[in-house]
């Protein structure tokens, strides 16, 4: 894993969901664009899925945000990494019990419905995505910008 390494004035910033392959992934890269240096965001998970999913992706890619090189990773590898910000997006991994990270960091919960359980045609999963995408994109504009 990149550790989130100190750089003056950039707040570190741990994203969580239980599989790591939607909306941590969408909001670590809104995070690292919108944030303009101030932040570096990481996400991680509780049960990693294993692979980031392709419309999270392409989602960003369509609304103009640089997605990066994410990977679907366990939060154990975030243990004992400094955080200044650590937000749970989906509201199963904010009720479970996190590894300890090191540093007093703030705690958030933005509660994101999962785009990955929805399904449909292709118009509907991609409306699903847009509204994940909006919703974390709101929210780091009204409460971190």
């Amino acid at each position: 894993m990149t550790a989130v390494t100190a750089v003056e004035g950039c707040r570190r910033v741990l994203v969580l969901c239980t599989g790591n392959s939607c909306r941590s992934v969408m909001a670590e890269a809104l995070i690292n664009q919108l944030g303009q240096g101030r932040y570096r965001a990481i996400s991680a998970g509780s049960r990693p899925a294993g692979y980031v999913h392709p419309k999270s992706l392409e989602t960003l890619r369509r609304h103009g945000i640089d997605p990066g090189q994410p990977y679907s990773k366990s939060w154990d590898e975030c243990a004992d990494h400094h955080f200044d910000l650590v937000i749970t997006v989906c509201d199963q991994a904010a009720n479970e019990t996190c590894p300890y990270f090191a540093g007093n960091y703030r705690k958030l919960h933005w509660s994101t419905p999962d785009p990955a359980s929805v399904q449909g045609d292709v118009a509907t999963v991609a409306a699903a995505f847009d509204q994940a995408f909006e919703l974390l994109k709101t929210r780091i504009e009204e409460e971190l910008l």
